[in-house]
């Protein structure tokens, strides 16, 4: 393993610097030096981001991407996606659950993401039953990281109704659903699995309000202990409005104020909410949890980056539905629907900003908190004591000819129609090099042969 790493130009903290040698230990970044020559023990590298953190991902879903493309006979919508994603689900057992998680994280290091958060919710056997180990199919996640290389956080979700007022659940969610207590022995055994992943993290997932009654939803926070609390939220407009009439309000003013939202909380999506919503939300410390690519497939609709950066908000970026992996693309549609829905340009960066220097400082910490990716390094940046958790790019791509600080962000994000990464480190191994994971072969096999299984 490499121990030293020289970088021509390093992104440190939102800053670019040149000429800096990494030294590291146990994986982790020791100590910087700028201003250095390179040294014959140094592995050369021209330009040098942290990974990405990938803050919401339905791993599973990456095997029905594709399907769900053919118009139905009466309109699409979310609700119809869903209906296919349950009959889908129903066939997944462990093996091909860690043969398709393997896949998508294999490709989630490719295009620049380090970590996922993995907020998953099929337990239990098809037909409702717990598994023996209550967390099977959650160690079938830890095997696909373990594989791939990528650093886990799971999300186990908490999923108990169908709809508000504790609606009883269909048997298409059977595979979903726990009570309180069930769920605590789950969250117990996920624990076990994860603590054998190096800087493992386990959060608690209240699936959405539907899902989740309030009693339920305060028992659930304690069982988070220090560890993120994710949950999906005003991601349809008929969420908001099946929230405002058993609710008398919306969902993320109802979330806001019946519980204690505050920095360990991610709202994944948000996508529907009023000024005042998006200003509260912003001001509760909490991370908003945006997944553009998804949210354009499925037909969400447009969160109101805008004013929710405008009013100090963090966000961070997940692939969700896993349709497609890319990092670059993610960013790149997040100021694209912008400048679109606004008809503007640079819409998200401030005056006299680079609009993807000021995506990616954004998502670095804002996934970063949202998946208490990096221990006392709470920006999730190459610093001393962070995970060398590390994305080279490729300086003889075209789009990043002759570019300089944060313009190199700017040509990979908006200029690059092929991946401009590299390598990719993580805890200082090389597991991707020259944009091609390493294990990249026999994961595709056992993935071609888990959906050949599934279609059959």
């Amino acid at each position: 393993m490499t121990e030293s790493f020289w970088c021509d130009h390093i992104w440190l903290d939102g800053v670019w610097a040149r000429h800096v040698r990494l030294t590291l230990a146990d994986g982790c970044v020791a100590s910087l030096t700028r201003d250095v020559a390179p040294a014959p023990q140094d592995e050369r590298c021209a330009i040098v981001l942290p990974g990405l953190p990938n803050l919401h991902s339905h791993a599973f879903q990456r095997a029905m991407a594709g399907l769900t493309e053919r118009a139905g006979p009466h309109g699409d919508s979310f609700w119809s996606w869903r209906d296919l994603m349950y009959r889908f689900n129903a066939r997944i057992g462990p093996d091909e659950m860690r043969a398709i998680a393997a896949m998508a994280y294999v490709e989630m290091l490719e295009s620049g993401f380090t970590r996922v958060g993995e907020f998953h919710y099929l337990h239990h056997a098809p037909d409702g039953q717990a598994y023996a180990d209550p967390a099977e199919m959650a160690a079938a996640l830890c095997a696909a990281a373990q594989t791939s290389g990528i650093a886990m956080t799971l999300l186990p979700v908490f999923y108990a109704h169908a709809g508000f007022g504790g609606q009883p659940p269909s048997s298409a969610q059977a595979r979903f659903i726990s009570d309180i207590d069930g769920y605590a022995r789950l969250l117990e055994a996920s624990r076990a699995h994860v603590s054998r992943l190096p800087d493992g993290v386990v959060g608690v997932a209240p699936h959405s309000l539907r899902a989740v009654t309030p009693d339920e939803l305060v028992a659930l926070i304690p069982l988070a202990g220090q560890g993120p609390i994710h949950i999906h939220i005003a991601e349809q407009m008929r969420e908001v409005e099946d929230c405002l009439a058993f609710n008398q309000q919306r969902p993320v003013e109802w979330l806001l104020d019946h519980a204690p939202v505050d920095a360990r909380w991610c709202l994944v999506h948000a996508t529907h909410m009023t000024q005042a919503e998006t200003s509260r939300l912003a001001h509760s410390g909490a991370v908003a949890g945006l997944c553009p690519i998804t949210e354009a497939n499925l037909g969400d609709g447009l969160f109101p980056a805008a004013a929710y950066l405008e009013a100090g908000g963090a966000f961070g970026i997940g692939s969700d539905s896993n349709v497609l992996i890319n990092a670059f693309e993610e960013l790149r549609l997040l100021e694209y629907g912008q400048r679109l829905s606004l008809r503007a340009r640079n819409v998200l960066a401030a005056p006299g900003q680079s609009s993807g220097a000021r995506l990616f400082e954004a998502v670095v910490r804002g996934g970063g908190r949202a998946l208490r990716a990096s221990g006392a390094v709470e920006s999730y940046a190459l610093a001393p004591g962070a995970p060398a958790d590390m994305v080279t790019l490729n300086a003889t791509h075209p789009a990043l000819f002759a570019c300089s600080g944060d313009e190199i962000l700017d040509a990979a994000i908006f200029a690059a129609s092929a991946s401009p990464v590299d390598c990719v480190y993580r805890r200082g191994r090389r597991i991707v090099s020259g944009g091609r994971h390493v294990a990249r072969d026999a994961v595709v096999a056992d993935y071609r042969r888990a959906l050949e299984a599934l279609r059959a």
